[in-house]
Parts: C-alpha cells; structure tokens; sequence
C-alpha cells in the first residue's frame, strides 16, 4: 500500500510540475487580467461544473465572495450549484439545459463565465459556453485530456494533458485556481496604483461598518 501512496503522490507532483509550462503561465496571467478588469469594471464572474467539478466551481466562487489570504472587499461571483435549480431545469426542460439557463437568467454582457470539465464533452458545458458566447459574455475553460469538444471554444483556456483520470486533472484545476484568486487581489488590491488605494480604503470602511 505504501507503493501505491508513493506512486499517487509523485502524480500529484508531476501534477504541479507541468503548471509550470509557459502556456499555463501565459493562461493564469491572462486569465487573472481578464477577471481583474471584470471586476474593476462591475461585471461578475459565473462559474459551472459537474460533480468534482462542480465543488471546484463553488470553491472558486466562495473564495471570491467570502476571503483567501488577506482582507478585502467581496468580489461577485456566482457558482451555478442551486439544487433547486438544477432539480427544476433538469426536470422541465432537461439536464443538458442547467448551466445554459442559469447564464441565460444572470449573465450579463461582459460578465465572464468560467466552465470546468475534464472531459471537455459534457452536453450542459457545451450548451453553457454557447449560451455565454450568444449573450455577450467573455468565456474561460478549464479542460482536461484532449479538451475534447469544447477544445478551442473559449476565449482562454486551460489544458491539462498526461492524465485520463479526472481526479489528477481537478487537482491541476485548482492549483491554478487559487493562483488565480491570489494575483486578481494582487492586481486589485495590493500593488501600489490609486485605485488600489481606493479599494483598500473602501475594504476598510466596510470592515469597520461591520465591527
């Protein structure tokens, strides 16, 4: 057993080795200017998945609203993991249809949508990106595999190659992830430019509201 525990966590480690190709560099830095500018210019994010995917949407999005490292002010995002929702779209009109519908209902010309899937062919991913595209919205895909169908459908997008389990790729996805989230508040909040300084002073006034 202990080979086994070995072996997985070399995976793991090749895992955050291969991050460290220049075009997933050149992603998260893209990635993180895109999603900075978004919420500069009071646009959200939406955020899909499916199973772990989907946990690593709601992940992704509480990090945003809530905290990761440090004190600032809530950004907007929203995961698409309403069970009711999804219970009642998936019922009426279909499961294919629940991210498509979601973003139909809260996506707004430049919002982004940020859509996770492993395999890249998941009907209701491929259904969310085109209802994205159609109502104006900026489009970031994190794959896996070959990227299957959704391959070359966003605006930017991650691939995470050498692994055909989904469980190695999730673990890539939110490595990067929490890189994202860490340079959006380094752009937003922690360089030194005037509007920096505007945002921790509004941080700090809402903090002390609240004390």
């Amino acid at each position: 057993m202990k080979d086994l525990i070995k072996h997985s966590l070399r995976e793991c480690a090749a895992v955050i080795t291969q991050l460290e190709r220049p075009e997933v560099l050149d992603f998260i830095d893209s990635a993180a200017t895109l999603l900075a500018l978004t919420f500069q210019k009071g646009h959200k994010v939406i955020i899909a998945g499916n199973g772990g995917s989907l946990c690593d949407a709601m992940h992704f999005a509480e990090e945003l609203t809530g905290y990761f490292r440090q004190e600032r002010a809530a950004l907007p995002a929203i995961a698409l993991a309403d069970p009711a929702h999804i219970t009642c779209t998936g019922n009426d009109a279909g499961f294919d249809r629940i991210f498509a519908r979601g973003i139909e209902a809260y996506g707004q010309s430049e919002d982004v949508f940020v859509g996770l899937t492993t395999s890249g062919n998941s009907k209701n991913m491929i259904a969310a990106f085109a209802k994205a595209k159609q109502q104006g919205l900026k489009t970031i895909a994190f794959l896996g595999k070959n990227g299957g169908q959704l391959k070359g459908v966003a605006d930017l997008e991650l691939l995470v190659q050498g692994f055909q389990t989904s469980d190695r790729i999730q673990e890539a996805h939110m490595a990067v992830i929490h890189i994202l989230i860490e340079v959006i508040e380094k752009k937003l909040f922690f360089s030194e430019t005037p509007s920096n300084a505007m945002n921790r002073a509004v941080c700090q006034i809402q903090t002390a509201a609240h004390a």
